[in-house]
């Protein structure tokens, strides 16, 4: 991962923690029938952030190694997770992850492969995966179907400083088909949601790195945009996010 792309979140840490949105648990179901995942395999969690993906597989028993290069959202989940023994953070990126080859039986990397040199992770990944090792590349794809969320969506267009060159959704199944090759990579999509209030609704856009933070320009704009928004369609002083979480899964060749 570039420089700036493993600093990028370190003003939004607490953001990111308290708005992000998890992942659905029957991710790690379908993983172990689909795959034969178990709760003796060890996991490295690539792009692991504050530990949201690891959390999901920690819950069901598994031993996570998480690698993060931001010390910020890197030292969280130290604080977050760190009670938990099967747990263990280090710095690493994609490409250059610190651990041993051959010593991992499935790599996951939630809301994090857009972020990665996809040549350079795909050796990293050959080295240290074990033989016919597990990839899951996990999203929470944010919905544009409800009249709320389109204008979201152009709300973020608008006052984001990045959003449409970093967006996840650039990264389409071809690429990702690219990566897997000359394994077969299959797509599994489960329902996910998140309810808020305005401040919730607000914290989930600030936990964004392409949004302007607090402390810079643009932030009161839009924010005041976010509020006519909110303000427009929330019922009952609630708003919901929905989100399609996408699974692409594979095992390496």
């Amino acid at each position: 991962m570039e420089q700036q792309n493993t600093t990028r979140f370190s003003n939004r840490v607490d953001d990111y923690v308290t708005y992000r949105p998890g992942y659905p648990g029957e991710i790690v179901g379908f993983l172990e029938k689909q795959y034969g995942l178990s709760s003796g395999n060890l996991l490295a969690d690539v792009g692991s952030g504050t530990g949201i993906s690891s959390e999901l597989f920690l819950k069901n028993g598994y031993r996570v190694i998480g690698v993060e290069p931001n010390k910020e959202m890197r030292e969280k989940s130290q604080d977050l997770l760190g009670s938990e023994p099967r747990f263990t953070a280090v710095d690493g990126t994609a490409e250059h992850t610190g651990l041993a080859t051959g010593s991992i039986d499935a790599l996951i990397a939630g809301q994090a492969f857009h972020w990665f040199d996809r040549d350079k992770t795909r050796q990293e990944f050959t080295r240290i995966l074990k033989p016919g090792g597990l990839v899951a590349l996990i999203w929470n794809e944010r919905l544009t179907t409800s009249a709320f969320e389109q204008e979201y969506d152009q709300l973020i267009i608008r006052h984001g400083k990045d959003y449409v060159q970093v967006d996840h959704r650039n990264i389409d199944l071809d690429k990702i088909e690219a990566f897997f090759s000359p394994a077969a990579v299959t797509l599994t999509v489960f329902p996910n949601h998140q309810d808020f209030d305005f401040n919730g609704l607000e914290g989930r856009l600030l936990s964004s790195s392409y949004m302007p933070a607090k402390n810079e320009p643009g932030y009161m704009a839009m924010s005041a945009d976010l509020k006519a928004l909110f303000d427009r369609y929330q019922q009952n002083g609630r708003i919901r996010i929905n989100y399609d979480t996408k699974v692409f899964a594979g095992r390496w060749v």
